[in-house]
C-alpha cells in the first residue's frame, strides 16, 4: 500500500482522536469552571463576614433609586456600542450584519457571561449564533469576536497607562515618588515586551489586523468607540461608589477603578464576582476610604452590571420561538407538498 493510501485510511482515525481529545477536555474544563466558581463565591462570602457585613449593608441601604436607573443606563450604552464596535469589526473581515442583529446578539453574549463560569461562554456562543447565519462560517466569526475584545482591552490598557502618573496623588498611596517611577517604567518594559511578542505570534494577520484596526479610518472608528465604552464601566463604577456614600477622588478615575475592573479578567467565578471584591477592598483605603465602602460598591456594580444583561435572556427567548416557529411552517410546507394528488 502506498504512502498516500495509508494516510487515507489513517485519516478517519486521527480525525476521531483528535475529536474525542477535544470533547475529553471540555468534559474537564466544565467540573473546573464551577469549582473555581464555587471558590469564588466563598471567598466573596468570607471576605464580607470577614470586613464587616453591618457596615457593608449600612453602605447599600445608602443606594438611591435614581443611582439605580442612571446605572442601568450606564449598562445599556456600554452593551450597544460595544455590538456596534463588534459590527464594525465584522464588516472589516467581510461579515456584514444588521445593527438590530449585532445589538441582539450582544445582548445575549452579555447575559451568558455574566451567567455562565468563565466569563467567555457568551463570546463563544455570540460567535457561533452568528457563524449560523454566515457564508463564512465559525471561524471568520470568531476572529471579528477575538478582534472586538482585543480592540476593548487596548482601550482598557491605554486607560491604566494615562493612570501611572497620577497614582502618587491617592491620599493613603504608600510609595515613594522614585519608587513609583521604577515600577512604570518597568511596567513599561513589561507591556513593550509584550506587545513585541503578540505581533510577532501575529505575524501572518499583519494584513488583516491592519483592515481591522488602521485602513479606512477604522482606528479613529475602534478607538472613539472602545475609549467610550470603557469610560462607561469607569463612570458605572465611580456611580456605585456615590451611591453607597463613598465618592472616590478624580484620580481614582485612572488609578483605582481600572485596577479593581482588571481584577475581573481573571477566569474565575460569575462575571468577576468574588475577584473584583477583593481588588476593591484592597485598593480603596488608597484614597482614605474603607475596605467595605469599596466591597459595597463593587457588589453594586456586579448587581447593575448583571440586571442591565438580563435583556439578553428575552432576546434569546424570543429568537428560539421564532426559530420554532420557522421550522413549524417548513414542516408542513414540506409534508403539504409531499402529499400525493388524488
Amino acid at each position: 500500500m502506498t504512502e498516500k493510501g495509508r494516510c487515507s485510511l489513517q485519516a478517519p482515525v486521527v480525525k476521531c482522536r483528535e475529536d474525542g481529545r477535544k470533547r475529553e477536555t471540555l468534559s474537564l474544563k466544565a467540573p473546573l469552571r464551577l469549582v473555581t466558581s464555587l471558590i469564588a463565591g466563598a471567598a466573596l462570602v468570607l471576605l464580607v463576614l470577614w470586613v464587616d457585613p453591618a457596615a457593608i449593608l449600612a453602605a447599600l441601604s445608602h443606594v438611591s433609586a435614581l443611582h439605580v436607573v442612571a446605572g442601568l443606563a450606564l449598562v445599556q450604552a456600554q452593551i450597544i456600542l460595544s455590538a456596534l464596535r463588534w459590527r464594525f469589526t465584522a464588516a472589516r473581515l467581510g461579515q456584514p450584519m444588521s445593527r438590530g442583529a449585532a445589538i441582539g446578539e450582544y445582548y445575549v453574549a452579555s447575559a451568558v457571561n455574566q451567567l455562565v463560569p468563565g466569563g467567555m461562554a457568551g463570546d463563544v456562543l455570540r460567535a457561533w449564533r452568528v457563524a449560523e447565519m454566515d457564508a463564512g462560517g465559525f471561524r471568520r466569526a470568531a476572529r471579528a469576536v477575538v478582534y472586538e475584545r482585543l480592540s476593548g482591552q487596548i482601550a482598557f490598557l491605554a486607560l491604566c497607562l494615562a493612570g501611572l502618573p497620577l497614582w502618587p496623588l491617592l491620599p493613603a498611596h504608600g510609595l515613594a515618588v522614585e519608587s513609583h517611577l521604577l515600577l512604570a517604567a518597568g511596567l513599561a518594559v513589561a507591556l513593550a515586551l509584550a506587545a513585541a511578542l503578540l505581533l510577532r505570534r501575529f505575524a501572518g494577520l499583519r494584513a488583516e489586523l491592519a483592515r481591522v484596526f488602521l485602513q479606512g479610518g477604522a482606528g479613529l472608528v475602534q478607538g472613539g468607540l472602545s475609549l467610550v465604552v470603557v469610560g462607561a464601566y469607569v463612570a458605572l463604577f465611580l456611580l456605585c461608589a456615590d451611591a453607597v456614600g463613598a465618592p472616590l477622588p478624580p484620580e481614582g478615575a485612572l488609578t483605582i477603578v481600572p485596577l479593581t475592573l482588571a481584577a475581573m479578567l481573571i477566569p474565575t467565578g460569575l462575571g468577576g464576582w468574588g475577584t473584583r471584591e477583593a481588588a476593591a477592598a484592597a485598593l480603596w483605603p488608597l484614597a482614605g476610604l474603607a475596605s467595605a465602602e469599596g466591597i459595597s460598591a463593587s457588589l453594586l456594580y456586579g448587581a447593575l452590571a448583571l440586571a442591565g444583561a438580563l435583556p439578553g435572556l428575552v432576546v434569546l427567548a424570543v429568537n428560539r420561538q421564532r426559530r420554532s416557529l420557522t421550522h413549524g411552517a417548513r414542516r408542513r410546507m414540506s409534508a403539504a407538498t409531499s402529499t400525493p394528488k388524488e
